[in-house]
C-alpha cells in the first residue's frame, strides 16, 4: 500500500496511521503548552480521547475486511516500515481505542496543578505512549515492531516516573526497566530465529519458513519469556506491584488493561501466526505458567492492604487465565480439534476485552478516591459511599465484573473459559484427558478467591463508618472524570448483555489464527450463547438480567403492599453493644486473614510482636514476595559479584591497557591461524 496509490480512497490502514500521527501532535503541542494546565486538561485529553474514537470504529471496520499491508519509506537504508493490518490486529486496536477513550477523558478530570511533571510533559508521554502501542500490533517486521515496542517501554517508564522526585518511585521505575529489556533481549533471539537465517526479517518471511521441532520450540519459549516479562507472567511479575502504586492513575489503568494485553499479542502473534509448527506441550506449557501465575497472582491480591497493589495482583491473575486460554487453544489446535481451539480462543480473547473494560475502571476509580481522601491505605478508609456516591456505584459496576458475576463482561469471559476447560473428552492423551478438569477446578477456585478480593476491596472502601474524621470531607468525582468512568462502566454491562455480537466480532480472529470459529453456531441460537451444543450448556444474559430487574420489582411491590410502605431506621446489629465504632469494624488485614492462614506457604511473612515496654504496642504483619528472596536478590548479588571482578581490570594505567591490547590480538591471531 502507498498513499500515491490510492489518493481518494482511504483504507482502514490510513486511518490508523492518520490517529497515531494525530497523537503524537497532540503531544507535541502539550510540550509548546508545557504549564498551561487547563488547556492541557480539558483540551488535549479530551482531542485525543475523539481520535481514540475513531481509531475503535475504523478497528471495528478493518475487522471484517481484507488485509491490507504498507511500506513507509521510513527507518534506515534497506529496512524500511513493514505494517499490516489484518483481523488480529484490529481487534487489539479496537481494544485500545475503546479503552483509551474512557481513560483519556478521565485524565482530563484527574491531573492537578504541582503534582510532579509538569501537565505538558504528561501530555507528551501519554500520548507518545499510545501511539507506539497502536503501531506495535501493525508492525510486520521484526524492526520496526522493536523500534515502537522500546518506544512504548521508554515512554511507560517516564509516566511511572512521573512524581520522580520519591526514592520509592525511582526504585519501581528502574525496576520496570530492566525487567522490560530483559525481555526485550528474548524477544529480539526469538525473532532471529523465526527468519531463519535467511536475513529477511519482515513477518511476511518469518510466515514462510517451517522450523524443526526443537528450533521452532526454542523461539516458542523465548517468545514467552520475553512477552511474558512485559505481559507479569511468573516469574518476572515483580515490577508490576511496584509499578502501578508508583505510576499515576490513568496511567495505571493503560498498563493494565492496554500495556499487559500488548504482551499477550507478541504472544499470539508468534506462536498462531508466525511459527508454522504447533507441539501439544507448548499449550500443556502455557496452561501450567497461566494457572500457576493467576493462583499466586489472586492469592497475593486478597492479603493486600494498598488499593493500587491489590488491582496489581489482581491483573496479574486474569493475565495469567488469559494465557491458560492460550495454551488450552493450542493444546487443541496441535490436535486438530479447530472448534475447541476457536472456543478456547474465543474465551481468552473476550476475558482480554472485558478485562480491559473493568481494570482500567477500578484503576480511575481508585484514583478518585486518592484524590478525595489523600489516602492508598485501605486500612484508612471506609464509609465512602456516603460522600462520593459516584464512584462507589461506578466501582460496583467494576467490582461484580472483575468478580465474574453476571450480567457483566466478567462472567461471559470465565464462563466461556471454563467451558471450554470442560470439553476435553476427546483428547488423544489419557493423561491429558484427566489433568486438563483438574485444570477447571482450579480455575473455579481462582473465581472463587476472586470474588473474595472484589469483596474486600469494595467493602472496606466503601461501607462501614469512615475510619478517620477526614473521611467525611471527601468529595466525588469531577465532571470530566464521572464521564470517564461512565463510558468504562458501559463497556462492562454492554460486554455482558450482548455477547453473541461480540464474539461475531472475534470470528474473523479465530478463523485466521485456527481455521475455526462460533459465528455459525451463534446465528443458529439467536440470543442463547451457546459454546458447542445446546445439550452441553447455553447462557442467555437478557433473560437473566430480566429475571433480576424482577425479582426486585415483585420485593419492592410487596415490600410497599404488605409493609404500607413504613420505614425505620436503626443502627446495624451489634450484640447489644450501644456504642458502635468505625475501629470495630473488619479491617483489610483481618479480611484477608483466613486466606493468609490457608496460604502460608505462599508468602514470606514477617511479623513485628510488640514488648511490654513499648510506649504504643502495635502488632504488625508484613507480606512479601518470596520471589523477590529466591530469584531476584540471588541474581542481584551475582552480578555485582561479577561486576566487582571485571572492575578489576580497570586500573587507571595506560601500559595496564596496552597489555590487555596485546594479549587480544595474539588470541586473535591464535584463533584466525588455525
Amino acid at each position: 500500500m502507498d498513499f500515491a496509490v490510492h489518493p481518494l480512497t482511504w483504507l482502514h490502514l490510513d486511518w490508523v496511521l492518520l490517529v497515531v500521527v494525530a497523537w503524537l501532535l497532540i503531544g507535541v503541542v502539550g510540550v509548546v503548552a508545557l504549564r498551561r494546565f487547563r488547556f492541557v486538561a480539558i483540551v488535549l485529553f479530551p482531542v485525543g480521547a475523539l481520535f481514540s474514537l475513531l481509531l475503535m470504529g475504523v478497528a471495528m471496520s478493518a475487522t471484517f475486511g481484507a488485509v491490507e499491508v504498507a511500506v513507509l519509506p521510513l527507518g534506515l537504508p534497506q529496512l524500511p516500515f513493514h505494517l499490516r493490518l489484518d483481523s488480529l490486529s484490529a481487534f487489539f486496536l479496537m481494544l485500545i481505542g475503546g479503552v483509551s477513550a474512557g481513560v483519556s477523558v478521565f485524565a482530563a478530570g484527574y491531573f492537578r496543578k504541582g503534582e510532579g511533571t509538569p501537565p505538558g510533559l504528561i501530555c507528551l508521554e501519554y500520548h507518545v505512549f499510545l501511539a507506539s502501542i497502536a503501531m506495535v500490533v501493525i508492525a510486520d517486521d521484526a524492526y520496526v515492531f522493536m523500534v515502537v515496542w522500546e518506544t512504548m517501554a521508554f515512554s511507560s517508564f517516564f509516566l511511572v516516573m512521573a512524581n520522580h522526585r520519591i526514592p520509592e518511585i525511582r526504585s519501581a521505575g528502574y525496576l520496570y526497566m530492566l525487567v522490560a529489556h530483559i525481555g526485550a533481549l528474548g524477544i529480539l533471539l526469538c525473532f532471529g530465529l523465526l527468519q531463519a537465517d535467511t536475513g529477511d526479517y519482515t513477518f511476511a518471511n518469518m510466515r514462510q519458513q517451517h522450523l524443526t521441532p526443537f528450533w521452532g520450540s526454542v523461539a516458542f519459549v523465548l517468545a514467552v519469556f520475553g512477552f511474558g516479562a512485559k505481559a507479569g507472567l511468573l516469574p518476572l511479575h515483580a515490577w508490576l506491584p511496584e509499578a502501578h502504586p508508583a505510576a499515576p492513575s490513568p496511567f495505571s489503568a493503560l498498563m493494565s488493561a492496554v500495556m499487559l494485553k500488548i504482551a499477550l499479542y507478541g504472544i499470539l502473534r508468534v506462536a498462531f501466526d508466525l511459527l508454522q509448527t504447533r507441539l501439544w506441550w507448548w499449550g500443556v506449557l502455557l496452561m501450567v505458567i497461566g494457572l500457576a501465575t493467576a493462583l499466586f497472582g489472586v492469592v497475593f491480591s486478597t492479603v493486600q492492604v494498598e488499593m493500587k497493589r491489590l488491582l496489581a495482583y489482581s491483573s496479574i491473575e486474569n493475565i495469567g487465565l488469559m494465557c491458560a486460554g492460550f495454551g488450552l487453544s493450542l493444546l487443541f489446535s496441535a490436535y486438530y480439534m479447530q472448534t475447541l481451539s476457536a472456543l478456547a480462543l474465543t474465551a481468552a480473547l473476550y476475558h482480554m476485552l472485558s478485562h480491559a473494560f473493568y481494570k482500567s475502571l477500578l484503576f480511575c476509580s481508585t484514583g478518585a478516591v486518592m484524590h478525595a481522601t489523600g489516602e492508598r491505605s485501605l486500612g484508612k478508609l471506609g464509609g465512602l459511599m456516603r460522600t462520593m456516591p459516584w464512584v462507589a456505584w461506578s466501582t460496583l459496576v467494576g467490582a461484580l465484573a472483575c468478580a465474574g458475576l453476571p450480567p457483566f463482561g466478567g462472567f461471559v469471559a470465565e464462563w466461556l473459559l471454563l467451558q471450554s476447560f470442560l470439553f476435553t473428552t476427546g483428547l488423544p492423551s489419557s493423561t491429558l484427558d484427566m489433568l486438563v478438569p483438574v485444570m477447571a477446578a482450579l480455575i473455579v477456585l481462582i473465581a472463587a478467591l476472586s470474588g473474595f478480593t472484589m469483596v474486600k476491596y469494595f467493602g472496606v472502601i466503601f461501607l462501614g463508618q469512615p475510619r478517620e474524621e477526614r473521611l467525611s470531607q471527601a468529595h466525588d468525582a469531577g465532571p470530566w472524570e464521572r464521564l470517564g468512568m461512565l463510558w468504562l462502566v458501559a463497556g462492562c454491562v454492554l460486554l455482558g448483555l450482548f455477547p453473541n455480537q461480540v464474539i461475531a466480532l472475534m470470528d474473523p480472529v479465530t478463523q485466521s489464527l485456527v481455521h475455526a470459529g462460533l459465528a455459525h453456531t451463534l446465528a443458529d441460537n439467536g440470543w442463547l450463547l451457546v459454546p458447542v451444543t445446546m445439550e452441553r450448556a447455553s447462557y442467555a444474559p437478557a433473560i437473566f438480567l430480566l429475571g433480576v430487574l424482577a425479582s426486585f420489582g415483585l420485593t419492592f411491590f410487596l415490600v410497599r403492599k404488605l409493609y404500607h410502605g413504613r420505614l425505620r431506621r436503626v443502627p446495624p446489629w451489634d450484640c447489644g453493644h450501644r456504642w458502635q465504632t468505625a475501629r470495630m469494624q473488619d479491617t483489610a488485614e483481618g479480611f484477608g486473614q483466613p486466606i493468609r492462614q490457608i496460604f502460608d506457604p505462599f508468602f514470606r511473612i514477617q511479623r513485628h510482636v510488640p514488648s511490654a515496654f513499648d510506649a504504643q504496642p502495635s502488632y504488625r504483619v508484613t507480606v512479601e514476595d518470596p520471589f523477590w528472596y529466591w530469584l531476584y536478590l540471588p541474581v542481584a548479588r551475582m552480578v555485582e559479584r561479577i561486576s566487582k571482578v571485571v572492575g578489576m581490570l580497570q586500573q587507571g594505567r595506560i601500559a595496564v591497557y596496552l597489555m590487555y591490547s596485546f594479549a587480544t590480538l595474539i588470541v586473535v591471531l591464535m584463533v584466525v591461524k588455525r
